[in-house]
């Protein structure tokens, strides 16, 4: 632990700044940890300079000892993630460039020092996944906000646009239940099958031929659980991957489902997915609004349900937006670029 008067993990010294909050500042902050300083640094200083070219500072590492430059605003911002960051780092987490984006975030969102809310958590707080592969931790508010709803109710919609990590989180969950025995079983399932006769110009036996529709959540499972019980629990079905027209006719018990790729499901659909909730089950239903790929004219199951369940007890709904993409800074640029650009007359 570092030593400083107020018991803080880091010791910072910075001059007095100006009242104007854009004169220019320096932060100095210095970390005891050899090994989490490094790795809140990053690999060749990757993570500083992510936070040099989104906070718009200048930050100099030698060793332990680190040094912002820039506003006043900005270089308390930087300090803040640095902080964050640390203290993840002490805590055996690993920082993935998502990480440090969303520290980012989470210090912007929280306003500069002088109007910081201390309700609002840090980074570092923010709710965790602990599973046996790794802890998986939240990465921005909503996520928090996500894994929140997702311990709390029964039945949770994650909504918003590609790479805010619902789809991956809502996994994450599920394997987490499945670990500690709170449910028998993970159903795993798309509506991406939309007619049998898609199937039969692809080679191979059922499995084969639905695989690739569904090969995004075996990514997900392969990343937070170990690749080896993965595969014995697919062959023991305690997890089952199959298309959404699999759900018809049955009653889900002690199972955590997950429906992903929503916005794709008719209105009869959803209804058929959602009346298969059955005892001690979890239900989780994600997509993403602006990607439905129905017939012009169909109405999508996930915006109808949305509209529907909106206040329902035992039903939570949780909004990404394109600020909590966190697979690239550009993606979020991009899906912002999509959202602001008009629809073509013709809905293509």
């Amino acid at each position: 632990m570092a030593k400083s008067a107020s018991d803080s993990p880091f010791l910072v010294s910075r001059r007095k700044p100006d009242r104007d909050s854009q004169a220019e500042a320096q932060v100095m902050v210095d970390f005891d940890d050899n090994r989490a300083a490094s790795a809140m640094v990053g690999p060749y200083g990757q993570n500083l300079a992510l936070i040099e070219r989104r906070l718009n500072v200048i930050v100099d590492s030698r060793g332990n000892h680190i040094s912002i430059a820039g506003t006043r605003e900005g270089c308390d911002a930087a300090r803040r993630v640095l902080e964050n960051l640390y203290k993840q780092a002490v805590s055996g987490s690993d920082l993935a460039q998502g990480d440090v984006e969303g520290a980012i975030r989470a210090v912007i969102a929280q306003g500069s020092l002088f109007e910081f809310d201390s309700k609002q958590p840090s980074s570092s707080a923010f709710e965790a996944i602990n599973l046996r592969k790794r802890p998986v931790r939240a990465r921005t508010a909503a996520q928090d906000s996500y894994i929140r709803a997702l311990k709390r109710h029964e039945l949770v919609f994650g909504v918003g646009p590609a790479g805010t990590g619902k789809t991956w989180l809502a996994v994450a969950h599920a394997a987490q239940l499945f670990e500690r025995k709170e449910v028998d079983k993970i159903i795993l399932t798309r509506p991406a099958v939309e007619a049998g006769e898609r199937l039969g110009f692809l080679p191979g036996d059922l499995r084969e031929k639905v695989d690739p529709y569904l090969r995004p959540i075996y990514d997900a499972l392969d990343d937070v659980m170990d690749a080896r019980i993965v595969q014995r629990a697919l062959e023991n079905k305690e997890i089952e991957i199959a298309p959404l027209a699999f759900m018809r006719g049955r009653t889900l018990t002690n199972a955590a489902i997950i429906l992903d790729e929503a916005q794709n499901t008719t209105s009869m659909q959803m209804k058929m997915f959602l009346t298969r909730l059955g005892e001690n089950s979890r239900m989780i239903v994600t997509g993403d609004p602006s990607q439905v790929d129905l017939p012009s004219g169909a109405t999508s199951g996930l915006a109808e349900a949305l509209r529907l369940l909106d206040g329902v007890e035992g039903v939570a709904q949780v909004r990404f937006a394109a600020t909590d993409v966190i697979r690239h800074e550009l993606v979020a640029r991009i899906v912002a670029a999509y959202e602001g650009s008009p629809k073509p007359a013709n809905g293509a």
